[in-house]
């Protein structure tokens, strides 16, 4: 006698008790999802065989999913070079998911500009630039900030250099070649990264400034937070202090809660 309706539900409820588990993967939607995550991480664009290669797929059916995410606008090709970019399509999703990003990043810029009294930023990768999305100045009358919206050259920031730092090797040489980086700071450039891959952060200085800067971990959005003052005032020993705290604040922002706001009036201006 055949099951009744109620008793293959009943089934299903064991077998799911049990812990056996199904897979509902589609493997079309998987290779859309990593057409998109590549061409999400290219600084320059991405060629079709890079994307045949990603995808496991010939070169005529890597084409056809192009050409599908093209006419929905979700990529577009550069007609001079071939390469493949996101397209239009995701600009009003993009722009409501790094909203979504500086809003839960926003109360831990400002615990860190609190805690060590400096400027914090926060940063995004835009081709061949960094875009800074949050910026919250130190309250001292002497200190550094960039204005939120303003771009950078990629690879002349420290922010920049963090976010550079979880790319490969042969993506750094081709971000250096178009930035029109000599060989030999290019190889300069990746013993620097090597050695932040490691730490998990960049810190340096310049002739009147100190910074540290750390990749956000867990994403694939290549986003970067620093904390930069005044070299005089931000010593190397104030900046390892910002660095062990800035790699905990980075792992709060990608996984952990989002601290309260705080209400209370701030301090005047030192």
């Amino acid at each position: 006698m055949p099951a009744r309706r109620g008793q293959r539900q009943h089934d299903d409820a064991e077998s799911g008790a049990r812990g056996e588990e199904r897979d509902y993967t589609v493997r079309a939607v998987e290779r859309v999802c990593s057409i998109l995550n590549l061409l999400q991480e290219s600084v320059e664009g991405t060629s079709l065989i890079e994307v045949a290669q990603e995808t496991e797929l010939p070169k005529s059916s890597a084409f056809r999913y192009l050409w599908t995410l093209e006419a929905h606008r979700y990529v577009e090709r550069d007609a001079a070079s071939g390469l493949y970019r996101l397209g239009l399509g995701f600009v009003g999703m993009q722009s409501r998911h790094l909203e979504v990003l500086r809003e839960r990043a926003r109360p831990w810029l400002e615990k860190l500009r609190d805690e060590f009294g400096e400027t914090v930023n926060l940063a995004i990768l835009d081709g061949d630039h960094v875009v800074y999305l949050d910026v919250v100045e130190s309250r001292k009358q002497v200190r550094f900030a960039a204005a939120r919206g303003s771009r950078e050259a990629l690879l002349a920031t420290a922010l920049g250099r963090a976010i550079v730092s979880r790319f490969t090797d042969e993506r750094v040489h081709d971000v250096a070649h178009h930035a029109g980086e000599p060989v030999l700071e290019t190889e300069v450039l990746l013993a620097e990264l090597a050695e932040t891959r490691r730490r998990g952060y960049v810190i340096g200085d310049d002739e009147d400034s100190r910074y540290v800067c750390a990749p956000l971990p867990g994403t694939r959005l290549p986003v970067a937070i620093g904390v930069a003052g005044p070299a005089a005032r931000f010593s190397p020993a104030d900046a390892e202090k910002a660095a062990a705290r800035l790699l905990e604040v980075t792992r709060e922002i990608a996984t952990g809660p989002i601290p309260e706001q705080r209400t209370s009036v701030p301090p005047r201006m030192e």
